[in-house]
């Protein structure tokens, strides 16, 4: 079996299992707001985001490692250099637009979550 279509089965395979959850996302989508839609769309943000951001921090450790591993070659060090530079820059957009997203939906109060106040316990009087 050929190595590239060993490296490729295995990140679809990883990615598949990694995308599973979605699957449910896909249910019976009941949305009958705008608000209701913003939520949804902020829940599957939030979903999302931290693998991304994931898979780019790990773009950018590699790159650090094929820095270091250059040695001398001036040529790889600079095209290692470059692509750190497009992770870093990737990581601040991500990271930037999510914590702009989460501020809107939290300044206009988008957000459909409710917090209930828990049940105080109380003394029942007894009487007999």
């Amino acid at each position: 079996m050929n190595k590239k279509f060993s490296v490729k089965m295995a990140i679809t395979g990883t990615l598949a299992m990694a995308m599973s959850p979605f699957i449910a996302l896909a249910q019976d989508a009941t949305v009958t707001s705008f608000v209701e839609i913003i939520d949804f769309i902020h829940a599957f943000i939030n979903t999302v985001m931290p693998i991304i951001i994931s898979l780019a921090v790990l773009y950018f450790v590699w790159n650090v490692f094929l820095f270091v591993g250059a040695g001398d070659d001036e040529e790889k060090r600079k095209a290692a250099r470059g692509k750190m530079i497009f992770g870093i820059i990737a990581i601040f957009v991500m990271v930037s637009v999510w914590g702009l997203v989460n501020i809107l939906v939290n300044t206009f109060g988008l957000s459909n979550v409710t917090v209930s106040a828990p049940d105080i316990p109380a003394v029942v009087p007894f009487t007999p």
